[in-house]
């Protein structure tokens, strides 16, 4: 059996992150299989986590303080060579905009519906390119 994927969920609200946690869920998709998450609430937590090489996916909050998602996006997509996805959560529909220019792979809106939010993150997953399992 291989190991869940790791999503890392990025809010300097602890409650930004359990809801982005819940809405996607433990396992977002039948063929994705089980996740597990690391939660960050500082950007050095962040670079940290995305320096060790260990996450498949990250989720950032646009609105964290004092730096957003939208913005550290951007930084770790210009200086990591070999960035995993990353999906911004945003609360307003018409900021969309700026995840593009962040170079994010998706967007999901607050608030979270969480069929929408688990299909995006499996989407996001699949697209990749991750050794299927077969089990």
């Amino acid at each position: 059996m291989s190991s869940p994927l790791k999503i890392l969920v990025f809010s300097h609200r602890p409650e930004v992150r359990e809801t982005i946690i819940t809405a996607v869920g433990r396992r977002p998709a039948a063929d994705i299989g089980r996740v597990e998450y690391e939660e960050a609430a500082t950007i050095s937590e962040v670079l940290m986590a995305m320096d060790s090489g260990a996450v498949d996916l990250a989720i950032l909050d646009g609105e964290s303080q004092p730096t957003g998602g939208i913005g550290l996006c951007r930084q770790l997509k210009n200086e990591i060579a070999a960035c995993p996805p990353i999906v911004i959560a945003i609360r307003r529909k018409d900021d969309r905009w700026l995840a593009t220019w962040s170079q994010a792979d998706a967007v999901i809106v607050h608030p979270l519906d969480p069929l929408a939010a688990a299909e995006t993150v499996a989407d996001v997953l699949r697209n990749k390119q991750l050794p299927v399992y077969q089990g």
